[in-house]
């Protein structure tokens, strides 16, 4: 805001001085050219410090997820909330597109997985489960699987397999 007042004061500045220097007083030119390019800085600096809240905004989406906490949220002007709206519906959209029918969901591991495959055992049983490759295995209570990772997470978040660490 200070920027923009100071902006504002340059400007109208630089609007006096250019009908004067129109008029034969070539002397204020130069004082011009330089208050045009302190409004040049301060733009530059306005659009840096914008450009640096918009990308922290978007990692608030990867960090909290599609919903923010009123926290957060009171600190954001209305430009800013409707931005993380239209960015939080446009990944979504994106992530529909891609991965089949279910969608890829992004978010989901934000740092990579050391490994692809993990140990689980299983707490309840389950049944048959099929992985990707056709192969099938019996999940039944306290069996222990070297698994996809990707392919049992949701059942771990269901509660079916516990992932073992070494």
């Amino acid at each position: 805001r200070q920027a923009l007042e100071e902006m504002r004061a340059l400007y109208e500045q630089n609007q006096a001085d250019v009908s004067e220097a129109k008029a034969g007083r070539t002397d204020l030119i130069f004082l011009i050219r330089f208050r045009h390019c302190c409004l040049l800085r301060n733009q530059r600096c306005i659009l840096a410090y914008l450009y640096d809240r918009l990308l922290r905004i978007r990692a608030l989406r990867w960090e909290y997820g599609s919903v923010l906490p009123n926290t957060i949220q009171f600190h954001m002007s209305a430009e800013e909330v409707e931005w993380f709206s239209r960015y939080k519906k446009s990944l979504a959209t994106y992530m529909r597109s891609v991965g089949g029918e279910e969608g890829l969901d992004l978010t989901q591991d934000i740092k990579p997985p050391k490994s692809l495959y993990i140990e689980v055992r299983c707490l309840r049983d389950y049944g048959e489960f099929e992985i990707d490759d056709g192969t099938t295995v019996l999940l039944k209570k306290n069996s222990q699987h070297f698994l996809p990772r990707w392919k049992c997470e949701q059942l771990i978040r269901q509660g079916v397999l516990e992932h073992i660490l070494s």
